[in-house]
């Protein structure tokens, strides 16, 4: 008896299981009528014919080697190859094999005729596959002109209507919007994954966060509301779940972490980079390590440029200028100041609740109802019935996404009042000095720049609205052997783009400690 297997498939195109189980049907019932013992199955589910990347199919072929069976029954030709070369392939493969190819629906002769019609009906396949990708591609294209989903994977935070179009998805907005102020607040990419994975919060693909995710989002303009098409963007086509501010602020964070290398690749953590410049230059000092001839190894930080031959600034030990830094951090945050700084951002969070965004949400969510309300009426009056119900249905649609534009914007203000940021501030400042999560806290709370001199360091601090300026000496110091001697006057640090009003990154740092709780809210009680 002629042994058979059946070989079934089906693409993505608006198919489903049940596609499979008619193909096999159909090839039971033939394999019976003709006498075939049936001795296996090949299904490839949501995958397309066009090209060779099946695995069922490839074991298959495979397996005709092996002599298991003489016959593969297909439902028609396209099911097997849309491509004339891969079907000549791999049938000349097959019979070699001695493996034979039948389609039980296309009854075709085992003659010079029947090869012809063969030939014809894989290229007809063929044309039909190029033919709808050729839709498919216009389709895109008109989709794209309409600002809607082309298809593939919808960005994490996002989701699509019925029509296509982009919607906020209310139930992963607010994490999009905590992973760009967990970043602009400081925290590394690997905290943020864990901190993602630990709450079981899946990508857009349904995987775990990793760098690389991550990554693709913190740059991908879709936040800001931005719809890109084969490199084209249309700013404002969809909704945004970020600030241009704060997007912007983490595409300067990504691109100077990108020139401190020594952050990603060394062990030991340096706290101070991005943030430690050199007062010669003004250039970035970054962290390096070496070790002495004693094995033992010590860590710095040094200035780009002198590490080019460009800048006569010597290293200085790591350990000892952020020991240094700390003690200012510290001694800065004063009774008075931390009361200072507690009601200004009291009065900030207050302020960020009526701002330009909000406010304009409210006025076009009032616009919207009245409209509606005008429409409603009309209706009443039994005015053109069937236009007025399409524009009311529209005017719904656009409700909706004002109500969850506002529910956002809500979410992303935070009422902190005085009182906790008293209380967080004093217990940072009192922590432990030499645990690095204190350490990296209040480095990141409240230092915007450090310029480093021969014979001084000039600190700027967020929190006012122009930056506090502290100086201190190094001359006197005992580790004054790390810096070079100079009589160059002090002219004070440049101004920097940063140091314009710092409170609503302050605000959004202390948000994330609050909403994450994981690094010091089971100290703080």
């Amino acid at each position: 008896m002629t042994r058979a297997v059946i070989y079934a498939r089906y693409s993505s195109e608006k198919q489903t299981d049940q596609s499979i189980e008619g193909q096999l049907a159909a090839c039971y019932e033939y394999a019976e009528r003709e006498g075939y013992a049936v001795v296996c199955e090949y299904t490839d589910r949501a995958r397309s014919a066009k090209t060779d990347s099946r695995p069922e199919f490839l074991r298959m072929v495979e397996d005709s080697g092996k002599k298991y069976f003489d016959v593969i029954l297909v439902y028609q030709l396209d099911r097997f190859s849309r491509n004339r070369y891969d079907s000549a392939t791999y049938k000349a493969r097959l019979k070699k094999n001695g493996v034979r190819v039948v389609s039980v629906r296309e009854n075709i002769a085992d003659d010079p005729s029947g090869v012809l019609m063969e030939a014809v009906l894989e290229g007809m396949a063929e044309y039909y596959s190029a033919e709808l990708s050729q839709k498919v591609r216009r389709g895109m294209d008109i989709n794209a002109s309409k600002c809607l989903s082309v298809g593939g994977v919808i960005p994490f935070g996002f989701k699509v209507d019925e029509n296509r179009r982009f919607l906020i998805d209310s139930e992963k907005a607010h994490y999009v919007q905590q992973i760009f102020e967990m970043y602009a607040a400081g925290r590394t990419v690997k905290e943020i994954t864990d901190y993602l994975n630990e709450k079981q919060i899946r990508t857009a693909k349904g995987g775990k966060f990793n760098k690389n995710s991550l990554q693709v989002m913190l740059v991908n303009k879709k936040y800001i509301g931005t719809y890109i098409y084969k490199g084209a963007e249309t700013p404002g086509a969809i909704p945004r779940i970020v600030s241009d501010e704060l997007f912007y602020k983490v595409g300067e964070i990504m691109a100077k972490n990108k020139t401190a290398p020594a952050r990603a690749r060394a062990k030991e953590e340096y706290l101070l980079t991005t943030k430690l410049f050199c007062g010669h230059c003004r250039s970035m000092m970054i962290g390096i390590s070496g070790t002495s001839g004693t094995g033992r190894k010590h860590f710095y930080y040094s200035c780009k440029q002198a590490m080019a031959k460009q800048c006569n600034k010597k290293n200085v030990r790591k350990e000892y200028i952020e020991d240094r830094v700390i003690r200012l951090a510290r001694a800065h945050l004063t009774d008075e100041k931390i009361s200072e700084i507690a009601n200004t951002i009291e009065t900030i969070c207050k302020e960020e609740r009526q701002d330009a965004d909000y406010k304009r949400f409210e006025k076009l969510r009032r616009d919207t109802q009245k409209q509606k309300a005008n429409l409603v009426e009309a209706l009443k009056h039994g005015k053109a019935a069937a236009t007025l119900l399409e524009e009311l249905s529209k005017l719904e649609d656009t409700l909706e996404d004002i109500e969850r534009q506002l529910v956002l914007e809500k979410a992303r203000h935070m009422d902190l009042t005085s009182e906790y940021v008293t209380h967080f501030l004093s217990k940072l400042r009192d922590g432990d000095f030499d645990d690095i999560d204190f350490r990296r806290i209040l480095i990141t709370v409240l230092v915007n720049a450090i310029y480093l001199y021969d014979d001084r360091l000039t600190v700027f601090f967020n929190a006012t609205d122009k930056p506090t300026e502290v100086t201190e000496s190094l001359v006197d110091s005992k580790e004054n052997d790390d810096f070079e001697s100079s009589s160059k006057l002090f002219n004070g640090p440049p101004r920097i783009s940063s140091h314009k009003r710092s409170e609503p990154f302050m605000a959004t740092f202390l948000r994330r400690i609050e909403d994450e709780g994981t690094i010091l809210g089971n100290r703080l009680d």
